[in-house]
């Protein structure tokens, strides 16, 4: 287009895409566009540039539109995966079961190239306590290169491999202790007021212990059913397990602005500027209902621009399950900008009533009705009569070299349960049912709790029980096992609120948080059913059999 060049892309980021384009051409970045397409699910993989660099070149090269699609082959070969690790774990406890030390080491694989192994590394030892207290805390990560296709974010940064090695020896350790694995979590939940392994504290907002507390319910009524089940005999047998789970929302001890605009035109139209990409978990929908809050209209008075380099503020990349809290409270301080400016021109209270109308703004207040004709108004060079831009970025501090600091803002909080049927002679698995309680400050949408949720554990299930990338051999989905619908179990979501301090209207983050607990979960369910516990993910029937005829089963 001229000298100008213009992307459309699956991609998470689209402001930093523009910005890593602008650095290969060697380009000002105001001479590159880029338009995010429908993503189907991000999960970590599109906060890489993937095709972009390679459109850019071949439509510079040619002078002429083009287009690139990857064949499955080719996108399992470039794409980035989960970071498989190796970790090595000990934890101990004093005799009245409460945790004294812990002792972590993980080493990450990140491929032939870096993408987002440092901040893997960065972001596993914060977390792999759990959300727990901890007295003794230990923990180290590297992000190793090898010969191998580049890892990836892929929802979570690490954590769900470090939740995996430390809810499993929970339940070990538990065990040992003779105590219930449900109230030995809960003795050492993480509450407002007790430090992080970090050393930093919370005063309002930790949910864990409620988390736990809701599933109390399901993990007696199902493990009684269970044992009543295996006492038949046979080969089918049924465990219960559970996990518990927090994920940082944002950057680690980074900055991490959002910014969102919004603007009202002469004929009255109200346009909101909403720059997140929403990959599935609804930024779209719950941005703009936090933004029309905070305004004090419908969320049907909207109309929504999407993110687009040219026309959206910069906000940020949707990762790290930032963007309800990040990107939220950037709209409620616009929403909120926009109302005082209305309010102002009418000379009426924080309590009035503002309804938008056709060319015309109409506050009502204590029975009296102002209004404001927008065509009298000096539009700006958008043909916005009033307007708003607002940014925010979470309070945090850099972590010393003792890894002490305030990370991140706000943490969310998460414990699910696995009600699973193992055949013992064949060592497959069934998850009959999941309780999964998710601590979400306010939920602003809880349709959308449920959606994450309910995909979280689908994805959770899968890394559980079926998916492995091996590089050179895996190249479509027939020999790369998803979960299908007929896999995934029934969900009880059970949706808590512990509001969080910076959160918009206490909203905290849930993308990654909803994966974390689910595959410790269903490993601690096979374990109560088989008596047999793996370490190494995912439990295949071949690797599972094989561990139940070892054990002498």
């Amino acid at each position: 287009m001229g000298d100008r060049l213009e992307i459309h892309a699956c991609t998470q980021a689209p402001v930093m895409d523009r910005e890593a384009l602008a650095a290969i051409l060697g380009w000002p970045d105001t001479r590159i566009r880029i338009v995010p397409t429908a993503v189907g699910g991000g999960f970590g993989s599109k906060l890489d540039l993937s095709v972009q660099p390679y459109l850019a070149l071949a439509a510079l090269k040619t002078g002429k539109p083009v287009r690139l699609t990857y064949s499955r082959g080719e996108s399992m070969q470039s794409t980035t995966k989960r970071h498989p690790a190796r970790i090595r774990l000990r934890i101990g406890a004093d005799a009245q079961g409460r945790v004294q030390g812990f002792d972590f080491w993980g080493d990450f694989n990140t491929g032939a190239y870096a993408s987002w192994g440092p901040t893997v590394a960065n972001r596993v030892p914060v977390h792999a306590s759990g959300p727990y207290r901890v007295a003794h805390y230990r923990a180290e990560a590297r992000a190793i290169h090898t010969n191998a296709p580049p890892s990836g974010a892929f929802r979570g940064f690490g954590v769900p491999q470090a939740a995996f090695a430390q809810e499993s020896l929970f339940d070990e350790l538990a065990a040992r202790l003779g105590m219930d694995a449900l109230e030995f979590r809960l003795l050492n939940a993480l509450e407002n007021g007790a430090p992080t392994v970090c050393g930093q504290v919370f005063a309002q907002g930790v949910g864990v212990r409620a988390c736990l507390s809701a599933l109390r319910p399901f993990w007696q009524r199902e493990r009684e059913a269970a044992a009543g089940f295996n006492a038949r005999g046979g080969d089918l047998r049924r465990g219960v397990g559970l996990a518990a789970g927090w994920y940082g929302c944002g950057n680690t001890s980074l900055p991490n602005p959002s910014t969102i605009k919004a603007g009202l035109r002469a004929d009255g139209t109200l346009v909101l500027h909403q720059g997140a990409v929403d990959i599935g978990q609804g930024a779209n929908t719950v941005i703009a209902q936090i933004f029309a809050e905070a305004l004090g209209v419908p969320v049907s008075a909207l109309v929504l621009v999407g993110g687009d380099t040219e026309v959206t503020p910069d906000a940020g990349k949707t990762s790290a399950s930032r963007q309800t809290f990040v990107s939220g409270n950037a709209a409620k301080a616009a929403g909120a900008a926009l109302r005082a400016e209305v309010l102002r021109l009418v000379n009426a209270g924080e309590a009035a009533e503002i309804v938008p109308g056709d060319g015309k703004i109409v506050v009502r207040e204590n029975g009296k009705v102002h209004e404001i004709a927008l065509a009298g108004l000096e539009p700006d060079a958008e043909g916005y009569v009033l307007r708003a831009e607002e940014t925010y970025d979470p309070p945090t501090k850099p972590l010393d070299e003792n890894g002490q600091g305030e990370p991140y803002a706000q943490f969310g909080y998460a414990a699910q349960a696995a009600l699973v049927e193992v055949d013992k002679a064949l060592g497959t698995v069934r998850v009959l049912r999941m309780a999964a309680a998710h601590d979400v400050g306010r939920a602003i949408n809880p349709l959308l709790v449920e959606g994450q949720v309910e995909g979280g554990i689908a994805q959770g299930l899968g890394m559980a029980l079926m998916e492995e990338y091996i590089p050179g051999r895996t190249e479509n989905l027939h020999d790369y096992l998803i979960p299908t619908i007929g896999d995934v179990p029934p969900v009880e979501t059970l949706i808590i609120e512990e509001a969080d301090a910076h959160g918009p209207y206490g909203a905290k983050g849930l993308g990654e948080h909803a994966l974390v607990p689910t595959a410790p979960a269903i490993a601690n369910a096979i374990a109560a059913a088989t008596g047999v516990r793996l370490r190494r993910l995912p439990v295949s029937p071949a690797r599972l059999r094989a561990a139940i005829r070892e054990a002498g089963g």
